[in-house]
């Protein structure tokens, strides 16, 4: 759309909320996606896209606000892309979440549902995650372009997340309310620490300056874990802030950095430095411990992930003598949760450093009837890996939001477990996948879980069974 075209569209009524959490109205006969507003609201929207179909637009006038809006908590709401349904009574979230997944499945995948159970929502609506990663800017992001020409160097410097939709812009947050302490006042250490030394910060587009991201981790039994990213080797500079970090929080049980000098952010293929403290922080659940390393996934709201885990449990309904494949296991943590229950598990994920950490997970648990396996699913998953794995009773399935590829589909159906549990953040590709095995196997549960208190993201859990 050429910006001579701007165009409002005057006291619209929002209806609903649609797909990726946005909300949904009706114009001319055109279907209106707005971000920011809820059902109830009465807005005008300026349309920022136009397809044959439907419109795109932003909330420029609040005409009437929606009954159920609630303000947000946080100063950051509305520039931040997080957290996007602060407006929304938490109780409303769930239904709209619930009738997400309902609508996914059946309006997708076209299938036969049993009475979904309730969701089950986060006990914690803020200081949920364990898990937070900021970048450095050294032009953050700044809504007034005359506010931005009158500031000086020092006020330019950002840390925080990145804006929506565009790469180098980083707004500066004050207060995060997803991560507990001292997860804000590490970042605000930081800055601040930054600024007084003279530390310069990353300039996304130029590639330059020392500071590029930080990430901090916590677990239930109050371990804290810092990994501080630097685009190149300065020792004495890396040294003398990793002390300051030390001295100032001793509370960090891990402190870490890596130097990054690529065009991109991910520390996956790269050397973490431990500088103090242990090598890896460790989550608990019943009586398992859980490694996690600088590099190790672990389900970001950890008390409803022991919730998501006990679903996956319920609904296998293992007897003790089953052979159980948990199929993009990660680092093994579904798999492990289970093994008490089964003979065997068989563990398969694509990022061997995950296998890595499941088998020392499963070391440290002195569980000894799982076996872990790295490679992509689709080459992986064969008739000679189950011939030498041996036929599984029970399937776990635990994809990414793009979620399995069609041969994966196949060969589980081939392989005729008696029960398939899926587990998804993403109700979309869940409702495709189930429906490539529907004409084998029928849900019997649907349980969605809430592990994203403020956003339109959620876990489901469906069981399948075979058909007879």
């Amino acid at each position: 759309m050429r910006k001579r075209e701007r165009v409002i569209l005057e006291s619209v009524e929002i209806e609903n909320i649609a797909a990726e959490g946005k909300s949904i109205a009706h114009v001319n006969g055109k279907v209106l996606f707005v971000p920011f507003a809820i059902p109830g609201d009465i807005v005008d929207v300026l349309v920022t896209g136009k397809r044959k179909s439907f419109m795109e637009g932003t909330v420029v006038r609040m005409v009437k606000p929606s009954a159920m809006r609630i303000d947000p908590f946080c100063s950051h709401y509305g520039v931040c892309g997080g957290c996007k349904w602060q407006p929304l009574p938490y109780q409303k979230q769930l239904e709209f979440k619930q009738q997400q997944v309902e609508d996914q499945l059946v309006r997708i995948g076209k299938l036969d549902l049993p009475e979904i159970l309730p969701i089950l929502g986060s006990q914690k609506q803020q200081y949920y995650r364990n898990k937070l990663e900021f970048t450095f800017s050294d032009k953050r992001w700044v809504e007034s372009l005359n506010e931005a020409e009158n500031l000086s160097d020092q006020e330019k410097l950002g840390l925080g997340f990145h804006i929506m939709g565009m790469f180098d812009k980083v707004l500066d947050i004050k207060k995060c309310y997803l991560q507990e302490e001292p997860s804000n006042k590490i970042r605000l250490f930081i800055k601040d620490y930054a600024i007084k030394n003279n530390i310069s910060f990353f300039n996304l587009r130029e590639q330059t300056g020392l500071l590029r991201n930080m990430v901090v981790r916590t677990t239930t039994t109050n371990e804290v874990m810092l990994i501080i990213v630097f685009s190149s080797e300065e020792p004495e500079i890396i040294k003398n802030l990793m002390n300051s970090v030390a001295k100032q929080f001793p509370e960090i049980t891990s402190l870490n950095y890596v130097i990054n000098s690529k065009k991109n952010d991910t520390i996956t293929d790269l050397d973490v430095v431990k500088f103090k403290g242990n090598e890896a922080i460790y989550e608990k659940m019943e009586n398992l411990r859980f490694k996690i390393g600088p590099k190790s996934f672990f389900q970001t709201n950890s008390e409803q992930a022991y919730r998501l885990y006990s679903v996956v449990r319920d609904f296998a309904d293992l007897k003790g003598d089953e052979v159980v494949y948990d199929l993009y296991t990660g680092t093994g943590t579904i798999a492990l949760f289970l093994a008490s229950k089964a003979a065997k598990v068989v563990g398969v994920e694509y990022v061997p450093e995950a296998i890595e950490d499941a088998f020392v997970n499963a070391s440290e648990n002195n569980i000894n009837n799982c076996s872990f396996y790295a490679g992509d699913m689709k080459d992986m998953l064969n008739k000679d890996f189950i011939e030498a794995n041996g036929r599984p009773d029970v399937i776990i399935l635990d994809p990414p939001r793009a979620g399995i590829h069609p041969d994966v589909a196949k060969v589980i159906v081939e392989a005729k477990p008696s029960k398939i549990v899926y587990v998804s953040c993403n109700p979309a590709t869940q409702a495709r996948d189930i429906a490539l095995m529907s004409e084998f196997y029928k849900i019997t549960k649907v349980q969605p879980v809430d592990m994203f208190p403020h956003t339109h993201h959620l876990e489901n859990v469906v069981k399948l069974e075979l058909k007879s």
